[in-house]
């Protein structure tokens, strides 16, 4: 880039050291995109073999996947970078929900702690089907197990999942295993002897 002969020397050194930046983080990006590259070729290369694995008979030698290359060379950027933009931001350590046993007492608390987890790690679940079968595999014991149970069977007999979308497992869940009546469960407890 040329410049015109009347820019002050400041301009063109300050123009001189952004341009020579920019080339470098436009190799940094290139290396980074190499690395994505690889680092895809060879997931790809592992559902494959994943994918033989499930469906298919004896599975076929595969060529290993290319190397993953893990380090790139550094670049300095022209300015000061904020600490904030730095440093990476760690989520707290989040309990899995408890074990349910379709007891209606707890559904509401049991549910409540499955929507918590849902909420603050979505990246976990790339789709309803996952939610659902995270969920499911709580369901360890009485009535619970015998709901669960009976889902994994009607997929069984008709080949499909009965319940398509997590809208439709909430709606079936809160007529399965939320209190009956709430309202009359609560006006019970306080007017019963338990109270005083």
């Amino acid at each position: 880039m040329s410049l015109p002969v009347d820019t002050p020397p400041a301009v063109a050194d300050a123009l001189g050291y952004l341009q020579h930046h920019l080339q470098e983080l436009t190799e940094h990006q290139n290396a980074l995109e190499h690395v994505i590259n690889n680092t895809l070729a060879g997931l790809t290369a592992q559902i494959q073999q994943l994918t033989q694995l499930m469906t298919g008979p004896a599975p076929a030698p595969t060529v290993a996947p290319p190397p993953v290359i893990t380090s790139l060379p550094p670049v300095n950027p022209p300015f000061p970078v904020p600490s904030t933009l730095t440093k990476q931001r760690t989520r707290p350590k989040l309990p899995s929900s408890p074990d349910f046993s379709g007891e209606r007492t707890s559904g509401r608390a049991f549910f409540n702690s499955c929507m918590l987890y849902l909420c603050l790690a979505p990246e976990q679940f790339s789709c309803d089907e996952e939610k659902i079968f995270w969920t499911l595999a709580f369901f360890k014991d009485r009535r619970a197990a015998r709901w669960s149970e009976n889902l994994f069977r009607q997929e069984a007999d008709t080949g499909v999942f009965p319940i398509q979308s997590w809208a439709d497992f909430e709606q079936q869940f809160q007529s399965q295993f939320f209190p009956v009546n709430a309202e009359a469960d609560a006006i019970n407890a306080l007017e019963g002897s338990a109270y005083y």
